[in-house]
């Protein structure tokens, strides 16, 4: 996918990542790239070739007319997310339910809206912002990490159904960055102009799957070491 220029639609880029997204894009070359929060007014990066647009990824009609708004669209990236907590045995299951309608089911309702569009165009790319916690999961943040592990699974079918119509589907897994969700956690954080940065060079290469840290490369080597290496306290 060669981002030079593109046309790409960001979800949630009001804040944080999506708006590192916005601003690399432009760094790297896009011709245009909508900046998509449910409040637009929020978008931070005003410049030549941003174009504020309404959408909520849970929202059906919302995404419908996001679509229609944006035929031109080359490069969607599925940024929007949403942390819930939500541990896995206490409590009620809305914490769930939030985090799959957004992490999954949105992700796919704004996939499905633009798999079209990026058919018409040549076929371009979506990029799916994932986790590190896509592969490991945190028995207090159980409906965060359970809903990122199914937009994995949902990321590898949209890679096989769109092959043919020549659209790159590629994931980024990355762990905590330095933005104001993980504001009050005492954790080593990337920097997420450096995330978005690598995510774009990975599009660039090919990448199915971007792994843009040390923690997520190590994470993902563990997956074929046994589930005692992901989770120490499981070794007898």
């Amino acid at each position: 996918m060669n981002i030079n220029g593109s046309v790409a639609l960001v979800t949630g880029a009001n804040r944080g990542l999506g708006d590192r997204f916005v601003r690399a894009l432009l760094q790297a070359g896009a011709r245009k790239v909508y900046a998509a929060a449910r409040d637009p007014r929020r978008i931070r990066v005003r410049a030549e070739g941003v174009v504020p647009i309404a959408l909520d990824i849970t929202d059906p009609a919302a995404v419908r007319s996001a679509a229609e708004q944006a035929p031109d669209v080359t490069l969607l990236v599925n940024n929007a997310g949403s942390f819930s907590g939500g541990p896995v045995l206490d409590g009620d299951l809305d914490a769930f339910r939030t985090d799959f309608e957004t992490h999954v089911l949105g992700t796919l309702a704004v996939s499905r809206a633009f798999a079209p569009v990026l058919a018409r165009n040549g076929g371009g790319a979506i990029l799916n912002v994932l986790s590190v916690l896509s592969w490991l999961t945190l028995p207090h943040a159980a409906a965060y990490c359970a809903a990122k592990s199914a937009a994995w699974s949902v990321t590898n079918a949209l890679r096989l159904r769109l092959a043919d119509q020549g659209t790159q589907v590629s994931a980024l897994h990355v762990g905590y960055m330095d933005t104001d969700m993980t504001a009050e956690l005492d954790q080593p954080k990337s920097d997420p102009a450096d995330i978005a940065r690598i995510a774009l060079e990975g599009l660039d290469q090919g990448l199915y799957e971007i792994v843009a840290d040390a923690g997520s490369r190590r994470v993902l080597g563990d997956l074929s070491a046994g589930v005692e290496a992901l989770y120490p306290q499981l070794a007898h």
